[in-house]
């Protein structure tokens, strides 16, 4: 199950027991946020793509959305979001609860600067019913990213 292998990746930086699991779904921004009872910019969305021939997630606040032609500039390629099915395979968790914890090898991570405005944000914790609240100093240090982006748009004013 997807979740236990997040739980079982979050347990090796002592931050398993702070998954919070939902009576509801929290598959989406919305749900999410109003399962966690925040504004629905501190989901920390995750959005799975395929750079080259690597699986590569982008975390993003949950009023950002793809730029394009920073994506293009950032990785040299045209994003190309996964399938639900790619998703599960290549990464290890399904569309819902796509998260940086307990993913396959070789999977790339990378966090988008319109998260930095938030002292904590709420990742997915590998099912559609979960999160847990991470400052992003903490985010970044278990999920393993590679680094900040700047590809996500829509979340500064005048954007």
């Amino acid at each position: 199950m997807s979740i236990e292998r997040a739980r079982a990746h979050l347990a090796q930086f002592g931050l398993a027991e702070r998954i919070r699991e939902f009576d509801a779904s929290s598959a989406t921004v919305e749900l999410a946020a109003a399962a966690v009872g925040v504004e629905p910019a501190r989901i920390a969305k995750t959005l799975s793509f395929m750079v080259g021939e690597t699986p590569t997630l982008i975390l993003f606040a949950g009023d950002a959305r793809i730029n394009n032609q920073a994506f293009k500039a950032t990785f040299h390629t045209k994003p190309k979001m996964l399938s639900a099915e790619q998703a599960a395979e290549l990464v290890g968790h399904a569309v819902g609860g796509v998260c940086p914890f307990g993913v396959n090898d070789g999977v790339e991570v990378f966090l988008d600067e319109s998260l930095r405005r938030f002292e904590t944000v709420w990742p997915a914790a590998g099912s559609s019913n979960s999160a847990i609240e991470l400052t992003c100093d903490e985010l970044e240090r278990v999920s393993g990213a590679r680094g900040w982006v700047v590809v996500g748009r829509g979340w500064r004013d005048g954007e």
